[in-house]
């Protein structure tokens, strides 16, 4: 776009058009050899109607079916959870997956670069090199902790930037007799603190804590969820190993996990402490035991050094938070071109966030290379849909209030532009929740479209960096794989300088092409895949959510 539009139209389909700044009642818009008279104020990232609608006419963005009228809705007029209802169209999987040729994107820039990763025995390769502790029951927890705090300052772990705070000159104004309101006015924000490289083990990036409230009490099947994916954690290539502490008489048994590992990666060869309490006679000498192996494990993860890698090494996570309804125009659309060069380029990337693929499941069906593939997503959508239809949380329910007063008004339309972080490549494989990436191109995996549900599940299925859009802001990270958060507009980046890596609002502004921004974009992985902290990394986010299938959306 050379100059910013007032409006546009994602698909020729469409009978929407969305503000791309605000629009006041009465302005006439002319678009495409249409003059369209605003009905009433709507504000940038909202919508109205290209056409008069009746009760019951269908909604269309994307290109697909997003919702209904509630009630008639002039020519004009702004759709809102007044006027529009949530629908979806129904989908069926083929006998056969006809496809025409895909084409990557241009790839030439790309071809010959390399990022510096931590190359694993298996062939993967890590972008950072963590050691984790992981508790297998959540009376673990204060062991944990205790590790934590013996460990993380002594070993030079500790000092990640961060807001400091000092309340001593609070303590010093309180006891002088000032007044509430001058304690108010007190700056107590001290400089922020630059994480600097551990002079003892340099090529250690940090030691991740794991902590839970699962292993026992709840669903047996839950337990047996969690123990793979904390396997799935050992197995990632951005873990060099790991100290596991267990009570004994929990659900989530070290067997279960040892197993899950097994499975994962029969011949692991990184180093992994158990230990259990009920075997220990005294946890004190549990604790020793762990922080003496642990130290002995960090001697070995630091004797693997970042080397140049190629780029078919990586493995892609594609998320959103705190959508807005610019995010399906500029960050959404930025990631699934980066997906497409990742895919083009034999690395492999994965769409996590299944409630938010709802009514957008032909197209995806449809991009699937095998029946079989196209099946499995069926099912699961479907199953899903079922258990969340039978505890009063539709997917309908899932846009958030800020979604829906920044323009998502119903879970189609947030689909619809979710959907896009995917790209337009072939459907290699679907995932179900801790199932392991095995093949390059696009992948689908099952998670909820809760934040750090999903993205706690994207690094336990094995991304090595995790891309996360965002139009209203969220401070979202994981513990052992690096989270770029990419904003959908200026006006996010500039407000919240401290938690957004990487602005896509050039798109809406008509300075910069997806193209462009999305290669921009590859260019600042291969920056975090060689080392460079995230914001989140830097302020130690470090967010780690289990899903309970229960139901959580």
């Amino acid at each position: 776009m050379e100059k910013q539009q007032k409006v546009l139209r994602i698909h020729p389909k469409d009978n929407v058009l969305v503000a791309l700044t605000d629009l006041k009642k009465g302005t006439q818009i002319s678009f495409e050899n249409e003059t369209y008279e605003i009905q009433n104020n709507i504000d940038a990232k909202h919508k109205f109607v290209t056409e008069d609608l009746s009760k019951e006419d269908q909604v269309y963005m994307y290109g697909v079916l997003v919702g209904k009228a509630k009630k008639a809705i002039a020519k004009g007029d702004l759709i809102s959870t007044t006027n529009l209802v949530h629908d979806t169209e129904t989908y069926a999987v083929k006998d056969s997956s006809e496809q025409e040729a895909w084409k990557a994107p241009d790839l030439s820039k790309f071809t010959n670069k390399t990022f510096n990763g931590y190359h694993r025995e298996d062939g993967k390769v890590g972008t950072e090199n963590n050691w984790l502790i992981i508790p297998l029951v959540f009376c673990q927890n204060r062991n944990v902790e205790v590790l934590k705090s013996a460990l993380v300052e002594k070993l030079g772990f500790g000092k990640q930037q961060h807001l400091g705070f000092d309340v001593s000159s609070l303590i010093t104004s309180y006891n002088a007799g000032e007044s509430s309101d001058a304690l108010l006015n007190k700056d107590i924000i001290t400089p922020a603190e630059e994480k600097t490289k551990n002079p003892l083990f340099p090529n250690v990036d940090g030691i991740k804590f794991l902590t839970h409230e699962g292993g026992c009490g709840g669903a047996t099947s839950d337990s047996i969820t969690l123990c793979n994916l904390l396997a799935g954690y050992i197995n990632n290539p951005n873990v060099a190993g790991a100290t596991i502490l267990s009570l004994g008489c929990q659900h989530a048994q070290a067997s279960i996990l040892t197993q899950a590992l097994n499975q994962m990666s029969p011949d692991v060869k990184k180093p992994i402490f158990v230990l259990e309490q009920q075997q220990s006679v005294s946890e004190k000498e549990l604790l020793a035991e762990a922080i003496k192996k642990t130290f002995v494990g960090l001697i070995e993860a630091n004797k693997i050094e970042r080397k140049p890698a190629t780029l078919d090494k990586l493995t892609i996570g594609l998320e959103c938070g705190g959508s807005d309804g610019f995010s399906g125009i500029s960050a959404n659309p930025t990631l699934g071109y980066v997906s497409d060069l990742i895919v083009g380029l034999g690395g492999a990337t994965v769409l996590s966030e299944f409630p938010e693929l709802n009514g957008v499941e032909q197209e995806l069906i449809n991009r699937c290379t095998e029946p079989r593939i196209a099946k499995k997503f069926s099912d699961i959508m479907s199953v899903y849909s079922a258990k969340a239809d039978a505890l009063g949380a539709g997917f309908y329910a899932n846009p958030s209030p800020g979604n829906i007063k920044d323009g998502l008004i119903t879970d189609a339309i947030k689909s619809a532009g979710a959907a896009k972080k995917g790209g337009s490549s072939p459907i290699e494989d679907v995932l179900d929740y801790t199932e392991q990436v095995t093949k390059p191109g696009l992948n689908l995996l099952c998670t909820p479209g809760n934040d750090v549900e999903s993205t706690t599940g994207l690094a336990g299925s094995g991304t090595n960096i995790i891309l996360f859009t965002t139009g209203l802001g969220t401070p979202t990270g994981n513990p052992i794989t690096p989270v770029i958060k990419v904003s959908s507009n200026t006006k996010l980046t500039e407000k919240m300088k401290d938690i957004i890596d990487f602005n896509t609002g050039g798109i809406i502004e008509g300075t910069a092409s997806i193209a462009e921004t999305g290669e921009a974009l590859l260019d600042h992985i291969i920056e975090v895949a060689s080392g460079k902290q995230t914001k989140a990394r830097k302020l130690g986010q470090d967010d780690f959510i289990p899903w309970k299938r229960g139901m959580s959306l």
